[in-house]
């Protein structure tokens, strides 16, 4: 008779989702972009002084080159593909797989409460990702990514796809947050004072039906302003946008940090808004801080509206890291109760 051997099966343990290289805390250089017109006419680095305190972070390159067409910069559709599939990467992967639970909040009039998870990262693992040998590589040496680490809360809601109280359908959550998304932030966010469109490249991806599963897509660069209680000053925080359609009922949205003070179309990061902007509040000095998020909106298999956005951000200046982390749960769990709020107002002016 022979003898039966017990062989025990294991799962192997799985490895944590590779972090991409471009959406970080860290910003972006107008080189890294692919060619938009506007980048023909940077401004010379004294230009840009003395007009806006900025904290960029070791790196950031000066407004002393002047790029072309030609200068090796990313095509555009690769460029778009790449941010397109990390953010859904991000959202899909790591947020579940990797954040941890940190408490439920109310956000009214949103009917639902708002789960909020966290997740450090640290140099170490900052150091680890292929800056140079991804799809689109970027110039990040390692002595950079010393003193690099990201803060990131995400935040996940359910909403009944019902066009009534307390909730919002699908259109016009579509509407409300993929279709001119920062324009449409700065009506619905109290201490957001202005957003101001710096470059766009409508012309061309109105040309692009689709990469892979995306369409419907738009990049553009916005300066995105908020006004802080005295004594501290506005901050700004220049933005590369990137929107398109996942499905017939799914959208994401990635914004990434860019370095925009050398482009004579800017107005806050440039300090031009001292001279020209029409309000004591536009005319102030500001003080430059970054942010990046991502957010998905989809329709789930019971019909319900999942919406997940994570976000890590530096406000600079006087304001602690500690102090900004303690208060940035709220902050996003509160954005959910005022885009409701928001849509509650624009459905009844239609009806």
């Amino acid at each position: 008779m022979a003898s039966a051997h017990h062989v025990e099966l294991t799962t192997p343990s799985r490895s944590p989702p590779q972090l991409g290289n471009l959406i970080r805390l860290l910003p972006l250089s107008v080189d890294d972009l692919p060619f938009h017109p506007a980048f023909t006419k940077i401004l010379p680095s004294h230009e840009t002084s003395n007009t806006t305190e900025s904290h960029p972070p070791d790196g950031s390159r000066s407004g002393d080159d002047t790029p072309s067409q030609g200068s090796g910069r990313p095509v555009l559709i690769p460029f778009i593909k790449a941010i397109l599939l990390e953010a859904t990467s991000f959202i899909d992967d790591c947020v579940p797989n990797t954040f941890k639970e940190s408490s439920l909040k109310s956000s009214p009039p949103s009917i639902n409460k708002v789960s909020i998870s966290k997740r450090t990262i640290f140099p170490a693992e900052l150091s680890r990702i292929p800056w140079t040998n991804s799809e689109i590589p970027r110039q990040v040496s390692r002595t950079q990514t010393l003193n690099m680490k990201e803060a990131w809360f995400a935040r996940t809601s359910r909403h009944a796809n019902q066009s009534e109280e307390g909730t919002a359908d699908f259109p016009e959550f579509e509407e409300g947050l993929r279709v001119d998304h920062n324009e449409h932030e700065r009506e619905y966010t109290p201490d957001l004072f202005d957003s101001h469109k710096v470059v766009d490249w409508d012309e061309e991806t109105a040309n692009i039906r689709t990469i892979e599963e995306f369409s419907d897509i738009s990049m553009t660069v916005y300066e995105m302003c908020h006004e802080l209680p005295f004594p501290l000053s506005p901050r700004v925080f220049s933005i590369l946008v990137v929107t398109a359609k996942t499905g017939r009922f799914d959208f994401i949205i990635a914004q990434i940090p860019v370095d925009i003070r050398s482009l004579p179309e800017a107005f806050y990061s440039n300090g031009r808004n001292i001279r020209e902007g029409d309000s004591a509040l536009k005319r102030k000095k500001t003080i430059l801080g970054v942010y990046t998020s991502i957010e998905r909106c989809r329709i789930l298999p019971d019909q319900d509206i999942q919406w997940v956005m994570a976000v890590a951000s530096d406000a600079k200046g006087w304001l602690p890291m500690w102090l900004q982390e303690l208060s940035l749960p709220g902050a996003i769990a509160k954005d959910v109760g005022l885009v409701i709020k928001w849509l509650t107002k624009r459905r009844g002016r239609r009806t």
